[in-house]
């Protein structure tokens, strides 16, 4: 290499010191590299191939060319922003606006929102309802996202636990294996007060789980709640070779109300740490904080600085931390409750770990490695605090907001599908699909018609059985087709969704397109707008 060096001369040399320095250091750095190209091959010129040092020279290009083909062929990183929100609502019903809980006014606008709410109301009449219909929360957070073009991707109640997961809608086709769990963990695992609701899925290829906690309450409680965070770890389990538990896959979000206190501090220590605002002095003391040093389990979680307020305990409908006197046994009144980071988010990105010598986890391990060097994610917090304007509950809500950077695994959907030709309720319609990609299809997929802004997969206005329906069209492309009868007479703006049953998700979206207004019904005056203003004329007394 010196040889080669001293064949270039001092004047390349000069020339890349001297442009480097230039203010655009980028730019000059490429024009000296092309200059110094340039002495390159005139240096060729005047090799003799015969000599090592022509050896050695082509050795070193060969060397570079690799590095550039490896640098070209290295698959594009994308930024993902996800917007996490974690609230004890306490029972109570939604406020009116949570513009601020979402940030909906922020000109970032995520890409992902995952939503865990704890003790929402279950009472015996609510939660039979809640069964058949949303309940008032999620029915809340579905009508702001939704026209904003966000779809509930999955969702998971266990009594007061609740869990919503958004995405926006252009990702949708790319979220798949979706599946949900729970685990009961109050009054000796048999009632759901207490627990863990989870929803896990595969974004863009990569294994994501998230984990809604309410742990059990008060001080002296931490191991317990330590132990209740293990067994629902241990025991939920999914139906996915590449990730069959929580702690398999490649990012665990855990949040919640953990409970988790701050000991052996007074209480007006911890009050005036927080007036001053130097939460710093209060976090040696945090229950989580402490344990994270002795458990292994949490060692592998991270979370971002306190800098926030404790969130628990308030006087509802104020910013006060707790003023009130409680009742106890003969008439004793009670200590205030002590202010608490009760309400947290975590994450835990896998370890890369060397191969097991098991036999049956040797192959599993390399290939996890190989994954993560070829598929790279890592997390990064942009912001951990908490909403103190909301007084509807004695705990305040508590916001993450994250990007995730990671390298798709693919790009392309696995079903393509479009409308074919006009759309009416006058004549049945056609819808064209192709699989882009081989995946398990099912007599139980469907295509289903939906109105542009549609709130989850549910929100259907009709569909059709793809095995029932599907009439030979060609190799590639095939063709299903919807009746007239369940097409929307006043039209609209529509979308294709292609469901796959064996995955459990939208594998599939068309562009939008328009639905025209029924003919038939203008003609004879069918359109529901007209219809009701005969049903009233044939109910007045005047008819």
């Amino acid at each position: 290499m010196d040889e080669i060096s001293r064949l270039l001369g001092a004047a390349g040399r000069a020339r890349s010191d001297t442009l480097s320095s230039d203010a655009t250091q980028s730019t000059a750095s490429r024009l000296a590299l092309r200059h110094r190209l340039s002495q390159l091959m005139t240096c060729v010129d005047d090799l003799d191939p015969r000599t090592e040092l022509h050896d050695k020279m082509v050795k070193t290009l060969d060397s570079a060319f690799r590095s550039c083909a490896r640098r070209a062929n290295r698959p594009k990183k994308d930024h993902f922003r996800l917007h996490m929100v974690t609230w004890n609502v306490a029972t109570a019903d939604p406020p009116e606006d949570v513009a601020s809980l979402l940030h909906l006014n922020s000109p970032k606008t995520p890409d992902l929102y995952v939503i865990g709410l704890q003790e929402v109301y279950s009472g015996p009449v609510r939660f039979v309802s809640d069964m058949v219909l949303d309940d008032p929360w999620s029915q809340l957070f579905i009508s702001i996202l939704a026209p904003r073009h966000y779809v509930k991707v999955s969702s998971m109640r266990m009594q007061g636990l609740l869990l919503l997961f958004f995405s926006k809608l252009e990702h949708v086709p790319f979220i798949r294996d979706i599946q949900a769990t729970y685990t009961r963990t109050g009054i000796f695992g048999y009632w759901g007060n207490k627990g863990g609701v989870s929803v896990r899925l595969s974004f863009y290829g990569h294994t994501l789980c998230f984990l809604n906690c309410h742990l059990a309450a008060h001080m002296k409680y931490a191991n317990e709640r330590v132990d209740e965070f293990e067994r629902i770890v241990d025991t939920q389990t999914f139906d996915c070779k590449k990730a069959p538990r929580i702690m398999d896959h490649r990012l665990v979000f855990w949040f919640g109300d953990l409970n988790f206190r701050i000991q052996d501090h007074g209480m007006h220590f911890v009050r005036s740490c927080i007036n001053n605002q130097t939460y710093n002095l209060l976090w040696s003391h945090d229950q989580l904080i402490m344990l994270k040093e002795k458990e292994q389990l949490l060692q592998e979680f991270e979370e971002g600085p306190l800098d926030f307020q404790p969130t628990y305990k308030f006087d509802l409908n104020s910013d006060t931390y707790d003023s009130r006197l409680y009742a106890t046994w003969f008439g004793f009144n009670g200590k205030k409750r002590k202010p608490a980071w009760t309400d947290r988010i975590l994450w835990r990105v896998r370890p890369k770990s060397p191969p097991n010598d098991e036999p049956d986890l040797k192959d599993v391990k390399r290939k996890q490695l190989k994954e993560e060097e070829e598929y790279p994610l890592k997390v990064r917090q942009e912001l951990y605090t908490s909403s103190m304007e909301y007084s509807i509950s004695d705990h305040k809500p508590v916001i993450g907001i994250f990007t995730l950077e990671l390298t798709k695994m693919y790009q392309t959907p696995l079903v393509s599908l479009h409308a074919e030709g006009d759309w009416s309720a006058d004549i049945d319609s056609m819808v064209l699909y192709r699989p882009l990609q081989p995946f398990p299809s099912s007599t139980w997929d469907w295509i289903g018609l939906y109105k542009v802004g549609f709130s989850s997969v549910s929100d259907y206005i009709t569909y059709t059985w793809v095995k029932d329906d599907e009439v030979a069209f060609n190799e590639e492309v095939m063709q299903v087709f919807m009746s007239k009868e369940e097409i929307p007479v006043r039209g609209g703006e529509c979308v294709l969704c292609y469901y796959s049953n064996s995955l459990r998700c939208i594998i599939g979206i068309s562009e939008p397109f328009k639905v025209q207004e029924s003919k038939v019904a203008v003609a004879e005056g069918l359109l529901p707008e007209r219809i009701n203003g005969l049903d009233k004329i044939a109910r007045s007394d005047d008819f």
